[in-house]
């Protein structure tokens, strides 16, 4: 029975290690964020939840949900540059990406899962960003910089002449811009996973 206890205990505190580890991981890659040339300069791709995505795939969905609390809080003590309305948003957005995965996974941990529950989480985080975008996010953003809606879809229009308002500009930025986000975070997230599959059975 101690025996058994000891062993509970160490795996908590192993999971609390690597729950820091991908944390600190998607942190950095937070940081190293990057605009693309065929959407607006506001939205940058990074690679922040990919390690959430390999937590996920190894630890669970909690665990998923955890890293991305993780990251979010340490990007605003590092470099908090819209009074948390970022972190806030990838936090939410980036929870509705790993949850309907982890779930997926749990319940079917092979190939099949794995494509299942990525099509899955790909559209889900895509309508989480819609919603959160147009109701939410952006007009908080534009409040809380001192700018109009009609300034942000401005520089929207600039990358494509189709974005009239913020209705377009959800439809032909925000909903392309995630589709394509969650596609290669997907990809190198599910690729880091099986690297890094050997070191995860090492005590």
């Amino acid at each position: 029975m101690i025996a058994s206890m000891r062993k509970r205990g160490y795996l908590r505190t192993s999971t609390m290690v690597k729950i820091g580890m991908l944390g600190g991981m998607g942190l950095i890659l937070f940081l190293l964020d990057f605009p693309l040339p065929i959407f607006p300069s506001f939205l940058k791709l990074d690679f922040s939840d990919t390690p959430a995505l390999v937590g996920t795939f190894h630890l669970g969905p909690a665990a998923g949900v955890a890293i991305q609390l993780l990251k979010n809080l340490l990007n605003l003590i590092v470099r908090n540059q819209t009074g948390g309305v970022e972190e806030l948003a990838n936090f939410l957005i980036g929870t509705a990406f790993v949850v309907p995965l982890g779930l997926v996974y749990k319940k079917k941990p092979n190939y099949t899962g794995v494509i299942v529950g990525c099509i899955l989480s790909v559209l889900t985080m895509t309508a989480a960003a819609v919603f959160l975008n147009y109701y939410v996010f952006i007009p908080a953003f534009a409040f809380l910089m001192g700018f109009e809606i009609e300034d942000i879809v401005r520089m929207a229009a600039a990358i494509n002449p189709a974005i009239v308002d913020l209705r377009t500009m959800v439809a032909y930025a925000i909903v392309p811009f995630n589709l394509v986000k969650g596609v290669l975070v997907s990809f190198v997230g599910f690729g880091l996973f099986k690297a890094l599959q050997p070191l995860w059975k090492l005590r």
